[in-house]
């Protein structure tokens, strides 16, 4: 039986915790036969170096992230090859269409009409891959309300939510709504929410599709770990006695630091991409300390 794993940045904020608690009783709901474990990288716990190695059988790690980045591409696997170096991760969970229903319904509900102009508010990154899967998601919402939708970002990314608002302010707009491209409240929806928008949309939060994402990006992950583990005994076989193996083929399995199991996303499967490769030579500007602070502008969350 394999194990999912809930992978959360992590958060000082009570309302965020009781909300990411809420989505992890929903994905277990989705599949009762499968074990749901929820874990953090740091702030809340229980962390995910504790939990995962006393977890019985196959893992998959799910990322509780909405794009590539630091905490993608590093600071997880990293801590998987060191706690559970057998363990997969899958992709992290947008852009997806079914975010995109997601924010729909959050801006319905909290009053957009056919006029407003609308941006999507994420918290940020220093990596130019990250930022561009969160304006991926905005072309996604931009299709899904029949309307141009603006990228930008509470942390670090350009335009920042300011300079967007400043932007639509001038032009015929009535009002400017605010999506919130975060998974519960916290330090970065209390800045969205402060932002001086007309209206401020809730974060993603608990949700079905939210729910039945994370069981996608599960069964992603863990099909192409057998997948390629086939092609590796197969390999094996065929080079028994020779002087040397043969290559993988393209498109197996991306190896990660220390050796983990990054599982791809699978091509046609939805509109999501995997961002940035492990080398992205972003990455070089964050540093490995974690000094605890949630307005970190490298997370997003």
């Amino acid at each position: 039986m394999t194990t999912l794993v809930l992978a959360g940045h992590g958060t000082r904020s009570a309302r965020g915790e009781e909300t990411l608690a809420g989505l992890r009783d929903l994905v277990r709901g989705g599949r009762r036969g499968t074990r749901v474990e929820q874990a953090f990288l740091e702030i809340s716990s229980p962390l995910l170096a504790d939990v995962l190695p006393g977890l019985p059988g196959p893992v998959v790690v799910v990322p509780l992230l909405l794009a590539g980045g630091y905490h993608v591409h590093i600071d997880l696997p990293s801590v998987v090859a060191e706690a559970r170096p057998d363990a997969v991760v899958a992709a992290p969970l947008g852009p997806h269409a079914l975010l995109t229903s997601v924010l729909a319904r959050r801006l319905s509900a909290a009053g957009l009409r056919a006029a407003d102009s609308v941006i999507l508010g994420a918290a940020g990154s220093s990596d130019p891959a990250a930022l561009a899967d969160v304006r991926a998601a905005a072309r996604l919402l931009a299709v899904r309300l029949s309307r141009p939708v603006t990228a930008a970002f509470a942390a670090t990314g350009a335009p920042s939510i300011a300079e967007a608002l400043d932007r639509l302010r001038s032009g015929p707009a009535p009002r400017i709504a605010l999506a919130s491209y975060l998974l519960a409240p916290g330090f970065f929806q209390d800045r969205l929410e402060a932002s001086g928008a007309d209206l401020v949309a809730a974060p993603l939060g608990v949700d079905a599709d939210l729910a039945a994402l994370v069981w996608a990006r599960f069964d992603q992950a863990r099909l192409a770990s057998v997948a390629s583990g086939g092609v590796r005994a197969r390999l094996a076989s065929a080079a028994a006695g020779a002087d040397r193996a043969r290559p993988a083929p393209p498109g197996s399995e991306r190896p990660g630091p220390g050796g983990v199991r990054l599982a791809p996303v699978v091509p046609g499967g939805d509109q999501a991409r995997w961002g940035s490769s492990l080398s992205s030579r972003t990455i070089s500007s964050a540093t490995s300390s974690r000094d605890g602070r949630e307005s970190e502008p490298r997370r997003i969350s």
